[in-house]
């Protein structure tokens, strides 16, 4: 068994204060270390919200294992095949026909066919320059009846270009037929949690007579098909913008970007936007809206007070993973005399360069922690004081049993999701949780047999 040898490892690399960090990567590239904090979803979760389809890989069995696990792991199985890439295969340069005669296979011995298949190409069709074109019509051609959506499995292109997450979010509308807009209706595109009921979109939506549909609620393919008559096309999850910008340029429809905010400037800008698109003339919202907006931030204050006096000077560490706007959430956090420690992340997103800004100017101690970087595995893990932490990641890092247990935001939006945010994090505070147990679970959300 390997030891460690020599005194303690030097953070250097992998913890910096913020007034250090260098804006949009704070760590240096370099060796990576994944931890065992798998709530976030992946590409087997967010393919599932499809309903009536299946997923097929085609892949070598070493980059197999994840996501076959993964399919087990929710109760998908049935959904799940896979077509296995042998050496032979890239030496006789038949990658095309190896990837149509498997999915065939796979769709031959389907008594019922599905309604689309989501087929995965990896990085192995980018290598040997896999005719992919031939491949998608030579299946739909044996397979006129079933919709062929072109998905990768290329973490090879993680952190260049378009990534492997937004291509997905855009190739799952893809099947979405030109189809006349609905009035009254709006649609939420590319994200993997419907929007909480109390969330101000959804109030809004609800008290002006709007209908909002979404993906995650959808359970039949006539019902995914709905999707494509909104009338207005809405998206929150910042991996989503750039396939519901293709999707409204190809329906003709507009489409508004609101991404999870904790900012009440921001937050008040986005609502204007949606009730200026929808168009509401009359109704208590777009005739006081400086009221609504008012009421909603006392409210919050009101919360921010009364969690103040629960959890108190307590040190509160926070993760990219629980929320898209982590430095918006501590920034708000310590603007209300929170302790914030630390904030693990990897990478700041362009959407929190002014917050980046701001704290390193008003608060240049934060420390900022990578969660990728290798020494991060060897680093401890343990706090000295109680500590509460907002994300899985956060709560592994730190050790702490007081946590949060959400990711990517999960249906929070607007001023109600300030408040719900607070919320959970009183209920953290007073109830501790055993993270060796929950935060290995993949896909916070999803059905699990962990």
């Amino acid at each position: 068994m390997l030891k460690r040898v020599g005194g303690e490892i030097n953070p250097e690399g992998a913890v910096t204060t913020i007034s250090k960090a260098s804006f949009p990567v704070p760590f240096p590239a370099g060796l990576e270390f994944n931890s065992p904090a798998h709530g976030n979803w992946n590409i087997v979760h967010t393919g599932m919200l499809m309903p009536e389809v299946i997923q097929i890989y085609v892949c070598a069995d070493n980059c197999m294992r994840g996501v076959v696990l993964t399919a087990a792991e929710m109760n998908a199985a049935e959904r799940f095949s896979f077509v296995i890439i042998e050496e032979d295969n890239l030496l006789n340069g038949n990658l095309e026909d190896v990837t149509i005669e498997g999915v065939t296979d796979v769709l031959n011995k389907l008594e019922q066919k599905p309604k689309a298949v989501l087929l995965f190409t990896v990085c192995l069709h980018h290598f040997l320059g896999c005719d992919l074109d031939r491949v998608y019509e030579e299946l739909e051609a044996r397979f006129p009846q079933v919709v062929f959506v072109r998905c990768f499995m290329d973490p090879i292109m993680q952190k260049h270009g378009v990534t492997p997450d937004q291509k997905l979010r855009k190739a799952m509308y893809d099947p979405l037929t030109e189809q006349k807009a609905v009035s009254g209706t709006v649609s939420l595109i590319g994200s993997d949690f419907t929007l909480d009921e109390s969330s101000d979109i959804r109030r809004i939506l609800r008290t002006t007579g709007y209908t909002l549909k979404e993906l995650p609620g959808c359970r039949t393919w006539e019902e995914y098909q709905q999707l494509g008559t909104g009338e207005l096309l809405i998206s929150c999850y910042p991996p989503a913008k750039y396939g519901a910008d293709i999707l409204a340029e190809r329906l003709k429809r507009q489409h508004l970007y609101l991404p999870g905010s904790f900012d009440y400037g921001e937050i008040k800008e986005e609502i204007q936007s949606l009730v200026h698109a929808l168009r509401i003339e009359k109704n208590v919202l777009s005739d006081d809206l400086e009221a609504f907006f008012e009421r909603e931030i006392t409210l919050c204050e009101d919360t921010f007070r009364h969690t103040k006096t629960v959890i108190g000077d307590t040190p509160i560490v926070l993760d990219y993973l629980f929320h898209p706007r982590p430095l918006g959430l501590a920034k708000i956090l310590l603007e209300h005399e929170f302790q914030v420690t630390a904030v693990y992340l990897d990478s700041i997103s362009p959407e929190e360069k002014s917050t980046f800004d701001w704290l390193k100017t008003y608060h240049p101690d934060l420390e900022l922690r990578a969660t990728i970087q290798a020494k991060m595995r060897v680093l401890p893990r343990k706090s000295e004081t109680r500590t509460l932490a907002i994300g899985q990641k956060a709560a592994w890092f730190s050790g702490s049993r007081n946590f949060v247990n959400m990711v990517q935001g999960g249906g929070l939006w607007g001023f109600d999701g300030i408040r719900r945010t607070l919320e959970l994090m009183t209920e953290a505070f007073l109830k501790e949780k055993d993270p060796r147990d929950l935060i290995v679970r993949k896909g916070w959300g999803c059905e699990s047999c962990i």
